[in-house]
C-alpha cells in the first residue's frame, strides 16, 4: 500500500508540476522574496522596482529568471550591509541600470526571440536563407 501511496503521490506532484510549473522554482523564489523582505524599507522599495521592470523585459525561463533575481538580491544585500547609497548602485537612470543588468541575462529574453524571428522571416522574404 506505501509503494501505491508514494506512486499516487509522484503522479500527483507530476501532474501538479505540469500545471503551476516546478515546485523548487516556487521555492527558490519564495526564499528571493524572503531575502528582499529583510532589507532595508528604501532598498526593498527600490530592489521591488526593478524586480518589476525586470520581470517585464527579462528571461521568461523561470531558471534564467530566477539566477538574475538571485543576483539581483545579492548585489542589493552587499550594498545594504556596506551602507552604499541606492544611487551609487543604480546611478541616475534607472532604466540605464536595469537594461545593463539585463544584458548579462539574454537567455529566454522574449525580445531576443522575437528579434530572432523577426530577422528570420525577412532573410526567408528576401531568399537570404532557406
Amino acid at each position: 500500500m506505501a509503494a501505491e501511496s508514494n506512486e499516487h503521490k509522484s503522479r500527483y506532484r507530476q501532474y501538479l508540476e505540469l500545471v503551476t510549473g516546478p515546485l523548487e522554482d516556487k521555492r527558490r523564489y519564495r526564499q528571493y522574496k524572503a531575502r528582499t523582505e529583510r532589507l532595508p524599507a528604501d532598498y526593498h522599495t527600490a530592489i521591488d522596482a526593478l524586480q518589476r521592470y525586470l520581470e517585464h523585459f527579462g528571461p521568461g525561463k523561470a531558471d534564467s529568471l530566477l539566477a538574475m533575481l538571485d543576483d539581483l538580491a545579492d548585489l542589493f544585500e552587499q550594498s545594504a550591509a556596506d551602507a552604499t547609497p541606492i544611487r551609487d548602485v543604480v546611478g541616475e537612470d534607472p532604466v540605464e541600470f536595469a537594461e545593463a543588468f539585463l544584458r548579462n541575462y539574454p537567455e529566454g529574453q522574449w525580445i531576443s526571440r522575437e528579434r530572432e524571428r523577426l530577422t528570420d522571416a525577412i532573410d526567408r522574404a528576401t531568399g537570404d536563407k532557406p
